[in-house]
């Protein structure tokens, strides 16, 4: 199906692993607390904070940045206090992965500290040739442009033969125009089902990968 591809890039949270899961909310509770205690307010102010951040910087610690003085390091420390092992080892993903032909990426809007803690509870570390954070975009995020470019430039990457994964469909939206074939990971309907010559949504992300091998 996706034979011209050698290029296969993944998002992390929620891709990697299944939405709704203990990890995703730690991630939520750190970010949220940092945003109290920084723009000193309680919780439901900092989820109103939190909003107006993604919705204007397309992510809070990006906002946190242009809008203060915080330091990026010192916003992504509460990943240091993180339970990691809530999440457990997905030998069949690792399997699906390693038979994938050509390169593969963790494209992240996240920090590499927190991808690196995530991949080696999946027992997925070994399937994957680097990682790009968001520290490496320079705080600037997926979906913007500038993030992508970064990307593609950093690793050589030619969009016409790669192919993304993600859990929010405005970040593929870019990659889909810039000639990528898109996976859309957002755990619902059938395992998978195609959207369009080179767009898809899919459930089961193992089962799918395994599609892309032929097995």
């Amino acid at each position: 199906m996706l034979t011209d591809i050698d290029t296969w890039v993944l998002d992390l949270d929620n891709t990697l692993y299944p939405p709704g899961s203990a990890l995703a909310g730690q991630l939520t509770h750190g970010i949220l607390s940092t945003i109290a205690e920084y723009y000193d307010t309680d919780v439901a102010g900092a989820r109103q904070i939190q909003a107006e951040l993604v919705a204007q910087y397309g992510t809070s610690l990006r906002g946190a940045m242009v809008t203060g003085t915080i330091d990026p390091h010192d916003f992504l420390s509460f990943e240091r206090r993180i339970d990691y092992s809530v999440i457990a080892p997905d030998p069949t993903l690792a399997t699906a992965l390693t038979a994938l032909p050509g390169r593969r990426y963790v494209y992240t809007n996240g920090s590499a500290y927190h991808a690196e803690q995530a991949l080696g509870q999946l027992g997925l570390t070994a399937c994957f040739d680097g990682i790009f954070d968001i520290l490496a975009g320079e705080l600037i995020p997926k979906p913007y442009a500038e993030s992508l470019d970064a990307f593609l430039n950093l690793f050589g990457i030619e969009p016409t033969r790669a192919a993304m994964f993600d859990d929010l469909e405005v970040n593929l939206t870019l990659p889909r125009e810039r000639g990528m074939a898109t996976i859309l990971v957002d755990g619902s309907g059938t395992p998978y089902e195609q959207l369009d010559r080179r767009h898809w949504r899919v459930r089961d992300l193992p089962a799918f990968l395994q599609l892309m091998v032929g097995d």
